[in-house]
């Protein structure tokens, strides 16, 4: 039996009897006043109280979110002004490789000049700095004559220089009756590789 013909055959009951009309009627109010019980004393998203705890919930966990973005916010700042800081470091005190042998040549070359120590020959070599594919490391063997206090001066000049050369070794010897020291001079300076790598 299809749900049209007990439809159909329950219309024609309840025509034929007015007290199933009623029980019918009484059943649907009865379903109806159910529901409507549920719908107040369990609403479908929750009592009044739960909604209140659940907005609590939601308005902390926003609160938090919103810290912690500002926190990344401060910290995506601090990582962008440190990377602009060590660009402009390795600007001004790293030397480009294209230019390094003849900027360490008159630089060192000037120092030595305004300390009176008269150079003697160099030698420059390049070697690869641990770690990095973009730096180099270039040292520099010097070898100079001049006396105790033109050495003095000559060091304190290297260490004020502008360009960021390191003094890995230093050695003086005295030559003799003449009061004069030959000076051996090992110094690193770094080089940045050009944007080929070259």
């Amino acid at each position: 039996m299809t749900w049209s013909a007990r439809l159909g055959s329950l219309r024609n009951r309840i025509a034929k009897d007015p007290r199933m009309a009623v029980r019918v009627a009484l059943g649907v109010l009865l379903f109806a006043n159910l529901a409507a019980a549920v719908a107040v004393f369990r609403p479908i998203g929750g009592s009044p109280e739960e909604l209140r705890q659940r907005l609590a919930r939601l308005q902390a966990e926003v609160r938090r979110r919103e810290e912690t973005l500002a926190r990344l916010r401060t910290l995506a700042a601090t990582v962008e002004k440190a990377r602009r800081e060590t660009d402009r470091f390795l600007e001004e005190y790293f030397l480009d490789r294209r230019t390094a042998y003849s900027t360490i040549v008159g630089e060192l070359t000037s120092l030595a000049e305004q300390a009176g120590v008269r150079p003697k020959g160099d030698s420059y070599v390049t070697e690869p700095v641990e770690g990095s594919e973009t730096l180099e490391m270039l040292v520099v063997t010097a070898h100079y004559e001049g006396t105790y206090a033109d050495l003095v001066q000559f060091v304190n000049l290297i260490d004020r220089s502008r360009r960021f050369l390191t003094i890995d070794s230093l050695q003086a010897a005295p030559q003799q009756a003449s009061g004069m020291l030959n000076i051996s001079l090992k110094l690193n300076a770094f080089v940045r590789k050009g944007e080929t790598g070259q």
